[in-house]
C-alpha cells in the first residue's frame, strides 16, 4: 500500500500523527494509497522550515525568483504526461481534462514571471520642498492555501506562484482526496531552483486546516472549497488578523435567448455542465430558455446528447467524456439530490442514476442526469450538486431569466447565449455575478485577468491570480523623504502639508 506523507523543508516527510485517511481509485472503487493527516507539531514543523527559509528568499531579487518559474514552467512541459496521469489516477477526470487542469495552472505561472513588473511600486519626485515619495511592495511573510479536489494541481499553482513569486513562503495543504499531484508539484518547484522550505505541503484534515488558522507566524490564507467551510475560514482567518481570499460554492446558470444557436447552445451546455463528472465549480448547473418555444427546441437538442455521452475510466483515453465522481460519497450524494429533484416535481428527462459499466461496478460512475420543468423552490435548484446533472428552469421573458442568476445566494460565474449585441451588453453590464460569459459557457478568466465571484461565492476583498494576486500576497510601504540640504531650522508643531 502506498503511504503518503508530507513534503517539509525540501524532504518527503512521513506522517507521524498516527491518522490516515484513504485514497480512492475512482474508477474501481479500490484503495489505492493511504495518506497522512498532520497534527499540530508536523504543522508546526512546515511553519518553521518556511519562517526560517523566507526573510533569504524575499531579499532574492524579483527576476531571480521569476526565473524559478520559468524553470518550473519548463518542468511542467517536461512531466505533462506523468502529472496528467496521476491526477487522473486519483481524481477520476479524463486525461485531456486533467492536463488541462495543470495548463491553467501553468499559465498562472507563466505570467507570474512577470513579477519584477507587478512587484514595483511608484515613484513621485519632488513631492513637497526637497521632497520625494515613493511606495514598494514587500511580502507578508509565510502564507497558506487551503485548496479542493476538483483541481489538485491548477489551484494549488493559482495560490502559490503569486505568492512564492511576490516573496513568501508557502503552506499548501490540498484535498487528502487526491494528494499526490500537489507533492509532485512541490517538487518539480524545488528541481527549479526554489530554497528548501519556501513550498511545504501538508497533508491533513480539519484539526491542520484549525491550525492554520490559528497560527500566528501565517499572515494570509487563501481557500477555495463549499461555501459554508469557506465562511467559516474567512471568519477564523480574519478574527485572527490574518488576510483570507476564500472562495465557496456555485450555481451558475446559462441564458439561452429565442435568437441565439441552439445547436451551439446545446453543445456548450454539454460540455459545460458534464465535462469532469459536473465536479467544477465553473460548471453550467442550470439551463435557462427564454420562451417555451426555445425551450422544447433545446431540450430536443439536449436529450439526445445527453442519452449518448460516453462515461468511462480515465484509461479509455480521448473516447471519455467524462469519469468517475471522486468517491463514493460524493456519488451518493448526488443521487440522492437527484433522488429529491424527482420527489419535488421536476420531469427527469434523461436518468443516469442506474449507471454501470462492466468490470469496473464498484466503480463511481454516473450517467448524466437532465432535468425539465425545475422551479426556483426545489433543492436541486437552490443547492450546488456537484455532479452530472443539468437543470432547465423555463423562463418566459429576458427579465424573468436574468432575475434567476441575480436572486440566487451564488454569484461565481453565469452566461448568456445571444446573437444581440445590445441584449448581451445589457446582460453583461446588470448581472451581479463576478464572471460572465457571453456565448462562452464557463468564463475562466485567463492568468492575467483575476477569478472571483461574488456574494456567497466569495469572502474578501481580493480575486485570484492576475494582479490582485500580488496585492493580496503583498502590503504596500511608502516612503517620504526628505534630504538635510532641504530640511529648514527649527521645530514645525503644524501637522505636514505639501502646500
Amino acid at each position: 500500500m502506498n503511504m503518503i506523507g508530507h513534503f517539509i523543508g525540501g524532504k518527503h516527510v512521513e506522517g507521524k500523527s498516527g491518522r490516515f485517511t484513504d485514497v480512492f481509485n475512482p474508477a474501481t472503487g479500490e484503495v489505492q494509497a493511504k495518506v497522512a493527516l498532520a497534527n499540530e507539531a508536523e504543522l508546526n514543523e512546515a511553519i518553521a522550515n518556511a519562517a526560517a527559509a523566507q526573510p533569504a528568499w524575499a531579499a532574492t531579487n524579483p527576476q531571480r525568483r521569476a526565473r524559478v518559474l520559468m524553470k518550473f514552467v519548463d518542468l511542467l512541459h517536461r512531466d505533462m504526461d506523468k502529472l496528467a496521469e496521476a491526477l487522473s489516477r486519483e481524481h477520476g477526470k479524463t486525461l485531456p481534462d486533467a492536463k488541462g487542469d495543470v495548463i491553467r495552472g501553468l499559465e498562472v505561472a507563466e505570467f507570474c514571471i512577470g513579477a519584477p513588473h507587478l512587484m514595483k511600486g511608484e515613484f513621485t519626485e519632488g513631492a513637497g520642498p526637497g521632497i520625494d515619495m515613493y511606495s514598494m511592495r514587500q511580502p507578508l511573510g509565510v502564507v497558506a492555501g487551503i485548496t479542493p479536489f476538483n483541481f489538485p494541481a491548477m489551484i494549488p499553482m493559482w495560490k502559490f506562484c503569486p505568492a512564492i513569486a511576490a516573496g513568501n513562503a508557502f503552506i499548501l495543504k490540498p484535498s487528502e482526496r487526491d494528494p499526490s499531484v500537489p507533492i509532485m508539484l512541490a517538487e518539480l518547484m524545488l528541481e527549479a531552483g526554489l530554497p528548501e522550505g519556501i513550498l511545504n505541503v501538508v497533508n491533513g484534515d480539519k484539526e491542520a486546516v484549525d491550525g492554520i488558522l490559528d497560527h500566528p507566524e501565517i499572515q494570509a490564507v487563501g481557500f477555495v472549497g463549499s461555501t459554508p467551510i469557506a465562511q467559516y475560514v474567512y471568519s477564523r482567518a480574519t478574527a485572527n488578523g490574518k488576510r483570507a481570499q476564500c472562495f465557496g460554492g456555485a450555481k451558475n446558470h446559462m441564458i439561452i435567448m429565442p435568437d441565439a444557436d441552439l445547436d451551439q447552445a446545446a453543445d456548450a451546455l454539454v460540455g459545460a455542465g458534464y465535462g469532469a463528472a459536473g465536479e467544477r465549480c465553473m460548471a453550467v448547473s442550470v439551463a435557462v430558455p427564454v420562451g417555451d418555444e426555445t425551450a422544447n427546441a433545446l431540450m430536443e437538442r439536449l436529450v439526445p446528447r445527453v442519452e449518448s455521452l460516453k462515461i468511462g475510466p480515465y484509461t479509455a483515453g480521448d473516447d471519455v467524456d467524462f469519469g468517475p465522481l471522486v468517491t463514493g460519497q460524493a456519488l451518493e450524494r448526488v443521487k440522492g439530490l437527484v433522488d429529491q429533484g424527482v420527489k419535488e416535481g421536476a420531469k427527469l428527462a434523461v436518468d443516469g442514476r442506474g449507471f454501470s459499466m462492466q468490470g469496473y461496478e464498484n466503480g463511481f460512475f454516473m450517467g448524466g442526469c437532465l432535468f425539465d420543468n425545475v422551479t426556483k423552490d426545489m433543492t436541486i435548484y437552490k443547492e450546488e450538486i456537484f455532479g452530472p446533472v443539468l437543470s432547465v428552469v423555463r423562463a418566459k421573458t429576458y427579465d424573468e431569466a436574468i432575475d434567476l442568476p441575480m436572486s440566487h445566494e451564488y454569484g461565481n460565474g453565469v452566461a448568456i447565449y445571444t446573437r444581440d449585441g445590445d441584449t448581451a451588453r445589457d446582460f453583461a453590464s446588470r448581472i451581479n455575478i463576478g464572471m460572465v460569459g457571453v456565448n462562452v459557457p464557463i468564463p475562466v478568466p485567463l492568468a492575467y485577468h483575476t477569478f472571483g465571484g461574488w456574494k456567497r461565492s466569495g469572502f474578501g476583498d481580493l480575486n485570484q491570480h492576475g494582479p490582485d494576486a500580488f496585492r493580496f500576497y503583498t502590503r504596500t510601504k511608502t516612503v517620504t523623504s526628505r534630504w538635510p540640504s532641504g530640511v529648514k531650522e527649527g521645530a514645525e508643531f503644524v501637522i505636514p502639508t505639501m502646500r
